[in-house]
């Protein structure tokens, strides 16, 4: 049992495998009936979702309030290690909820009226563009900052200063909007608001 826990890839693998027992043992009805890979494409999208704002959350809830407390000696086994492989993750689950996100709307058929913000998909809809907007500020302006911020492209001092900023500001700015974005997600599923 512990050589499966020492393996990040062999622990999700082995959720996998849990899955797939626990479905076959509970009988569920999976020969791809159009309810089902509804179903499944929900589940990708949460799964998504979780990883994309657990980490924007691990960031702004951990990661910035405790770099002021880190000595200056320590600061690079965050911004050189620590905080580039939590990025890719992020900026990557930022971009498979959106797509899972789409894909379930589509399948689902309400796509066209979520974003035209129709009942009665609009509480569904408003999370879907507040979505779009903080997945827009992943790759678009926290990551390109970060990158200056972390040293991964090299820029002056002040530039560095004025790019960690901005990501910072931007990845609050998306903290707050996951508050309503979220609330959107679940009141959609329980007859909107």
């Amino acid at each position: 049992m512990g050589a499966i826990f020492q393996s990040l890839g062999r622990t999700l693998l082995a959720g996998v495998v849990l899955l797939v027992l626990m479905v076959l043992a509970t009988g569920a009805n999976v020969a791809g009936s159009d309810a089902w890979w509804a179903f499944f494409m929900r589940w990708l999208h949460v799964l998504s979702g979780v990883l994309w704002i657990g980490l924007l959350w691990y960031f702004n809830f951990v990661q910035i309030p405790s770099m002021p407390k880190i000595p200056d000696e320590q600061k690079p086994a965050i911004s050189k290690v620590i905080a580039p492989e939590a990025l890719f993750w992020f900026r990557w689950a930022a971009l498979s909820t959106v797509i899972t996100g789409l894909l379930l709307a589509i399948m689902s058929g309400y796509i066209a009226s979520a974003l035209a913000l129709q009942r009665p998909f609009t509480p569904i809809g408003i999370g879907m563009w507040i979505a779009l907007v903080m997945a827009f500020n992943v790759w678009f302006i926290i990551w390109p900052n970060q990158k200056k911020a972390l040293g991964i492209v090299t820029v002056e001092p002040a530039e560095k200063a004025k790019a960690a900023r901005l990501a910072m500001l931007t990845s609050r700015a998306n903290t707050m909007l996951s508050i309503p974005m979220l609330f959107c997600m679940v009141a959609q599923q329980n007859n909107g608001f």
